[in-house]
């Protein structure tokens, strides 16, 4: 499998985390954690459920990530996550170092490359607009039902 390929297939498994949070009236963004190839952890947002502004998808998943392998870097593995992170996540990324991170689609109101691109660790690499119509879709029909 080529690496865009992989990389579609990943995102496309954040999406299901995506419908996961849909069907718990969640803002429908999803994450997986992969390492070695094989996913270490799945995510979705649950700011709702758990009344907790911190409760991302990202955040979700590095806790998940660090949990099964025992320790608190991330630099061996890829966060995929269908929408640009905001910039708590892309701090939690910085300090879990990740060693690399993919998004679906940009957030122009909250992405973190709003703020700062240098928010990440200097060793992580990025990819942006994976599936990115898909993964705005999901989330731009949310907000026009909540309107």
């Amino acid at each position: 499998m080529g690496k865009e390929k992989e990389h579609e297939f990943f995102m496309r498994e954040a999406l299901k985390e995506a419908q996961k949070a849909l069907q718990k009236n969640e803002v429908p963004i999803g994450a997986v954690i992969v390492c070695n190839g094989r996913i270490i952890s799945r995510a979705h947002n649950l700011t709702e459920t758990l009344g907790d502004p911190t409760a991302h998808a990202e955040m979700q998943a590095i806790t998940a990530a660090t949990n099964y392998i025992g320790g608190k870097y991330l630099n061996q593995c890829t966060l995929y996550v269908t929408i640009e992170p905001c910039a708590m996540c892309a701090g939690a990324i910085h300090w879990a170092q990740l060693g690399g991170l993919v998004f679906g689609a940009p957030d122009p109101k909250r992405g973190f490359t709003q703020f700062s691109s240098k928010i990440l660790h200097p060793k992580t690499f990025t990819i942006a607009n994976v599936l990115s119509e898909e993964c705005s879709s999901i989330v731009t029909s949310f907000f026009s039902r909540k309107r």
